[in-house]
């Protein structure tokens, strides 16, 4: 269980969609104190709580991620929902676009948790959880580099679990199908709205989820994952071939 009560939490990427619905659904659950990052500062919303720290941090910056885990020492539990997505495909979209998504989802999320982790040893009844994605059980060729960046954060996470529960770290993964915020604006799915999502993610960091599936869609698709993956594969291909979509 990782309760949110009285809990001192760090967010990244809080200024705006999941991030920043977390922020108020974790304020809204007692939450004793919260960081509130995101590069620009000044895009993090006025929550009009004193227990919100806005903090400036680009996780792919080591200098501002040692200075923050040095200003959030007190920090119980660090959800890294920071994140970027190229809407291009891997075989024909530039290729900087597929290295942006790698650093900043994967390799600054790992930076993100690597600098938090003697701050989480000290503190009592720790816990990371790092927002993935349903896509990181298939891939979605038209956000082809997004999908692979989140499935290497998914794995490497399974590792980080093995690794900290000696040390009684919890570890999650929260994996969103498609939600209604800015970086999914041209994902045409059905979508559950970022405060929803919220709600759902503290209720599963609350039961102890090691795995959580916030929202209706992302639940589904996994299901179908589960019982056959090669089954979810044919529905993503299907959706993308307009003779079939016609």
């Amino acid at each position: 269980m990782t309760p949110i009560k009285d809990r001192i939490l760090f967010v990244t990427g809080a200024n705006r969609g999941i991030g920043k619905a977390l922020v108020q659904a974790l304020l809204d659950h007692g939450a004793k104190k919260i960081y509130a990052s995101a590069r620009d500062i000044k895009k993090i919303p006025d929550f009009k709580d004193p227990r919100v720290v806005r903090v400036a941090l680009d996780i792919n910056d080591t200098a501002q991620l040692e200075a923050a885990a040095k200003l959030a020492y007190d920090t119980q539990i660090l959800i890294n929902n920071a994140g970027v997505l190229s809407n291009v495909t891997p075989l024909t979209g530039p290729f900087a676009d597929l290295e942006r998504d790698m650093k900043t989802n994967y390799f600054g999320t790992v930076a993100a948790m690597r600098a938090f982790l003697p701050v989480l040893e000290k503190n009592k009844n720790a816990a990371i959880a790092n927002v993935c994605s349903i896509a990181s059980f298939v891939n979605f060729p038209f956000i082809g580099g997004y999908c692979a960046s989140k499935a290497a954060l998914f794995s490497i996470t399974q590792g980080a679990r093995m690794e900290l529960t000696a040390k009684g770290i919890a570890v999650h993964t929260i994996n969103p199908g498609p939600i209604d915020t800015d970086m999914a604006r041209d994902i045409h799915m059905e979508k559950t709205s970022p405060e929803e999502t919220a709600k759902a993610i503290i209720k599963g960091l609350e039961a102890g989820e090691p795995d959580i599936f916030p929202d209706a869609g992302g639940r589904g698709m996994f299901e179908v994952w589960s019982k056959n993956y090669r089954d979810l594969e044919a529905s993503v291909a299907a959706s993308m071939d307009p003779a079939k979509a016609a």
